[in-house]
């Protein structure tokens, strides 16, 4: 995996294809390629390690040209980055393939395959599929069936962009487990990972379901679904537009994304909360009939969007008495837990193609669970797709790495869920139209939290040399804390874990000395006095504390406690306000650091292999 792009035009198609990397450039890679079908009907090929820059100063040594083409950016799954296992892949001079994905056989076809007499050139799971597709058109079948035939006998997750140069006028796709879209133009035909990719030369899109093959020449699409039949799919007008995707005037992707939370957050309300209420059609037109029999939440998620969901059990156990499990996806695929029919699943994810919720969302479904919501940033995702009902973040692209607004907007959509179900059982009237008016009024409360942008800068100067640090947080403030950590190791490289601050004494204090900064979030809340004493801990055995606190809470700087006041606007959604600050924490500390902001190591944007 990372990054698709294909095209099939009557002009030049290397611009466009490099354009798409460019835009594709978030979801993190280790190297890029292109090839082209040229103008005597061969196909060249450029790699690069690293960069799309690289590839891009490449081919202006060594231009390419071609009015058919694919190209891709890479995330190293099998093989090392290198050159040789960059994207495109070639069987013979004569298929080209790009792919999204992992084919989980690959070492029985890799073994079959060199006894045909296949030399394969990387250590990829991807040159399979290339060498396959060449193996039936060797047979005599065109690229459409030769490319159906082969992903056949592959096993596992896939999203392909293929050509041949017997076939110059033709591109191929399919999607199994990856998400592909076709961008539709006039006299021009687009593919690609992401809509993102494409949004300069077309705003009207096809997307691709699961099992979907589609074969794409200037003037036509052709579309087959899993079992080889002939379907229409609906062309969707996109909202997106380039610009929506550009970074401004802001340094990075990230802080970009930081500052829009205001925006993002009124967005995700607009429409959705009327006369102190939740409108409980923004959910879907089932959604009351649904939300009348639920009993019980399981919610399921990866990194970040677990980190909201934990937040969320709070919330509807709290507030709406209502039981709620949270699990990682990737562990409760596989625990096959006792499925409980009344039990709500959400699933969570800002992509909507997080492969291993996906696959949790389905094994729900076969378990024999409850009814599913989906709440995520991408109304053509496969998650919005497969759930029952959904709630869009309406967060905006987010192309920075590291989640920032897709969070915040998750807990709100969390917060609006917890509300409308907790009606039914322990939230009042009354106490809705305070949740409401605190969501209403977070937009103005976010604006003022952002202004502690220079004070945090400055406070990340005595980060710069560190090492490792500790968060620490109480009750609903402890998922806060560790996404405050999960930020900093992201973009900083610092290690970095949080603790429940109670836990101090049961293994974390053995840690704290002069040299581990301990950061700790702290509300005016119930756990104020406690959070209190386990600081005092930290205090007593020399370390440095650095402390978000509520204005009212009445602490104030000392020797190794170092308090920086939050603005008011607290209540039952302070969780969504002191995660603000320690995304701006991380941040200024990765400035520091010298590291890729928005692009860092080892990372992708859109994690769809398991």
């Amino acid at each position: 995996m990372c990054g698709i792009v294909g095209a099939v035009a009557e002009r030049d198609v290397v611009g466009i294809l490099l354009e798409g990397l460019r835009r594709l450039e978030y979801r993190g890679y280790d190297s890029a390629g292109i090839a082209v079908i040229n103008g005597e009907g061969c196909i060249e090929r450029e790699r690069m390690l690293g960069k799309v820059q690289i590839l891009a100063e490449a081919l202006r040594v060594r231009p390419l040209r071609g009015h058919l083409g694919i190209a891709h950016t890479r995330w190293a799954t099998h093989g090392q980055p290198s050159q040789r296992n960059a994207h495109p892949h070639i069987c013979k001079g004569g298929v080209a393939v790009v792919h999204n994905g992992i084919i989980e056989n690959h070492a029985v076809l890799r073994q079959r395959q060199l006894a045909q007499g296949y030399e394969f050139t990387s250590e990829t799971d991807t040159e399979v599929v290339v060498h396959q597709i060449h193996l039936h058109q060797a047979a005599g079948k065109g690229l459409l069936q030769a490319t159906r035939d082969a992903i056949a006998e592959l096993e596992g997750a896939y999203a392909l962009g293929v050509v041949s140069n017997l076939e110059p006028g033709q591109l191929i796709a399919a999607r199994r487990g990856s998400p592909l879209v076709i961008g539709v133009g006039i006299g021009e035909h687009f593919i690609a990972s992401d809509v993102a990719a494409l949004l300069p030369v077309t705003r009207r899109f096809i997307f691709l379901e699961e099992g979907d093959m589609a074969q794409l020449s200037r003037d036509a699409i052709t579309i087959y679904d899993a079992s080889g039949n002939q379907v229409e799919r609906p062309v969707r007008e996109s909202a997106l537009t380039a610009a929506a995707a550009e970074r401004g005037h802001y340094r990075h992707y990230m802080l970009k994304e930081i500052h829009e939370q205001p925006r993002a957050v009124a967005e995700t309300l607009e429409g959705r909360v009327a006369a102190g209420r939740v409108l409980e059609a923004s959910f879907g037109p089932e959604a009351t009939a649904i939300f009348d029999r639920i009993k019980a939440i399981q919610i399921i998620a990866c990194g970040t969007s677990f980190h909201a969901g934990m937040v969320a059990r709070n919330w509807f156990e709290g507030l709406a008495g209502v039981p709620c499990h949270v699990e990682v996806a990737s562990e409760f695929r596989y625990r096959h837990p006792v499925a409980n029919p009344d039990a709500l699943v959400v699933v969570i994810s800002q992509s909507g193609e997080t492969a291993d919720t996906l696959a949790a969302l389905r094994a729900t479904r076969k378990w024999g669970y409850g009814p599913s919501l989906a709440i995520c940033n991408v109304p053509e995702s496969s998650l919005a797709r497969e759930a029952d009902l959904t709630l869009m973040t309406r967060a905006g692209p987010e192309i920075g790495v590291a989640s920032t607004k897709a969070f915040t907007t998750q807990l709100v959509a969390l917060l609006l869920l917890v509300t409308a179900i907790g009606r039914r059982h322990r939230i009042s009237a009354e106490r809705e139209a305070i949740i409401i008016g605190q969501l209403l009024a977070l937009p103005r409360h976010l604006e003022e939290v952002l202004k502690l942008d220079a004070s945090i800068q400055q406070l990340a100067e005595r980060f710069a040399d560190k090492h490792h640090a500790l968060f620490l947080g109480r009750g609903v403030q402890y998922p806060v804390a560790l996404e405050g950590a999960l930020k900093l190791k992201e973009i900083s490289y610092i290690h970095a874990e949080a603790y429940p601050a109670g836990e101090l004494k049961h293994g974390p204090l053995a840690l704290v000395d002069e040299e581990m900064p301990v950061i700790a979030v702290a509300p005016n809340d119930e756990l104020l006095e406690k959070l209190k004493s386990n600081l005092e801990e930290v205090r007593a055995r020399g370390g440095e504390l650095y402390v978000f606190a509520d204005y009212d809470t009445g602490m104030g700087s000392s020797e190794r406690l170092h308090v920086i006041t939050v603005p008011p606007g607290g209540g039952h959604v302070a969780p969504i306000i002191f995660t603000i600050p320690l995304q701006l924490l991380a941040y200024h500390v990765a400035i520091l650091k010298g590291t890729d902001v928005d692009q860092p190591r080892n990372l992708a944007k859109s994690v769809t292999v398991e």
